[in-house]
């Protein structure tokens, strides 16, 4: 890989890493897999430290594998670059957890080996969440979980409008709902339109949910979904604040206990307990009917390329114990991720039925950079997300701002 190259896509990095967050390595100094060696982990979970259950998984799958793990946890985009620099510098980590859209990119600088050259097994991985690690026909890393989102509902607020959410199969019975919901006195639906990949990815369920493709933004589908959130917010059904808000805030705004839904993830349900009403979970309706694709989250384990290969086999190691089922179903819990493989799924909806409603989102999900867009990605979310916030502040028409968005995404991916 040239030195140019690996500039490039660290200059990149920032716009690739997206949402839902350089100590020295084993490349240059340690001798090549052999046990007793050191290998470093870099991971996007500084919140989690040596005392956590997460740092304790680590360190007992370097001792299985007979190997001590120096792990080091980073802010999600600092952790892009520095992953960027160590391979421009040839001190990579051995092992790398990135957020998945950051997977093409460093794919695309040269820095991961493929789950072939490093034989891992990823046979029981749920295709479309192996899909966003997926550039050129190989495959770079295995999901560790994935997140999602899905429509929550307050209870109350439903009954006192005579709605029952279990109706709630497509776009118009989710508006018909909303204008009941109006008409009784409380608020629509509250969801992120904010001016970054957070609103972008608020977006995409409500976009692929019209079949459209982000080949082709301003396509009739795409202006389809627009007008659906734009028409909302003419509407009073969403509140003006969708412009602002970013997941958090439009949750805040749900747990007034005003709104009938929020758009929101699986992150969100330790907070729902706390809301102090009833709530209930619906899949996003597609347009015609059934469960939207939803964009994944989460992160993937990738291991970075090194000069000395013969590190390899210890690498697949650790990741083989980091995916295993028994600890994927510790860490997935841990984070508040649906696993990878069904059947860990099974297992966390055995433990807890309410996980159902986002196995079934998750099944349903697609990454934002599968259909093989890889790095043309973000240069297609920016557009479309500028699209939607120059529609819903009334500057312009759904159809003409996808039309100007799709110039510009066209332009940026030649």
């Amino acid at each position: 890989m040239t030195t140019l190259r690996l500039r490039a896509a660290a200059a990149f990095a920032i716009t690739a890493c997206l949402v839902a967050g350089c100590s020295s390595s084993s490349g240059s100094g340690d001798t090549g897999g052999e046990a007793g060696g050191t290998y470093t982990i870099w991971d996007p979970y500084p919140q989690f430290d040596g005392s956590s259950d997460w740092v304790k998984l680590l360190t007992r799958c370097g001792t299985d594998a007979g190997v001590t793990v120096e792990r080091t946890g980073y802010d999600t985009t600092d952790l892009t670059n520095k992953a960027l620099l160590a391979a421009q510098q040839g001190n990579s980590p051995d092992v790398l957890i990135v957020d998945n859209p950051v997977v093409s990119t460093l794919a695309d600088a040269g820095v991961l080996t493929t789950t072939d050259e490093l034989k891992v097994d990823t046979s029981a991985i749920e295709p479309n969440l192996l899909a966003a690690g997926q550039i050129g026909g190989k495959t770079y890393g295995i999901p560790i979980g994935a997140n999602t989102l899905a429509l929550y509902y307050n209870k109350a607020v439903l009954d006192s409008a005579g709605v029952d959410p279990a109706a709630i199969k497509d776009w118009a019975a989710l508006t018909a709902a909303l204008e009941k919901v109006k008409a009784s006195g409380k608020k629509g639906i509250t969801f992120s339109a904010i001016g970054t990949e957070e609103g972008s990815f608020q977006f995409l369920p409500w976009f692929w949910g019209s079949g459209a493709n982000l080949t082709q933004l301003d396509s009739a589908q795409g202006i389809a979904a627009l007008e659906l959130w734009n028409g909302w917010v003419k509407s009073g059904y969403a509140p003006n604040s969708v412009l602002n808000n970013t997941q958090t805030t439009s949750w805040q705004e749900f747990a007034t206990g005003d709104f009938a839904f929020s758009e929101n993830g699986t992150w969100q349900l330790a907070n729902a307990k706390k809301t102090g009403f009833e709530y209930g979970i619906i899949p996003i309706p597609s347009q015609a009917g059934g469960t939207a694709p939803a964009p994944t989250g989460g992160e993937f384990v990738t291991a970075p390329a090194q000069a000395k290969t013969g590190r390899y086999a210890v690498t697949e190691k650790l990741i083989g114990c980091l995916t295993s089922a028994d600890n994927a179903y510790t860490t997935d819990t841990t984070l508040s991720y649906i696993a990878a493989t069904e059947a860990v799924q099974q297992k966390q909806v055995a433990a807890n039925e309410e996980l159902k409603v986002w196995v079934d989102a998750v099944k349903a999900a697609k990454g934002r950079t599968s259909d093989d867009l890889g790095t043309r990605y973000p240069k297609i979310s920016q557009p479309m997300w500028t699209a939607f916030q120059t529609a819903l502040s009334g500057s312009a028409s759904p159809a003409d701002a996808l039309k100007a968005a799709q110039t510009t995404a066209a332009a940026a991916t030649k």
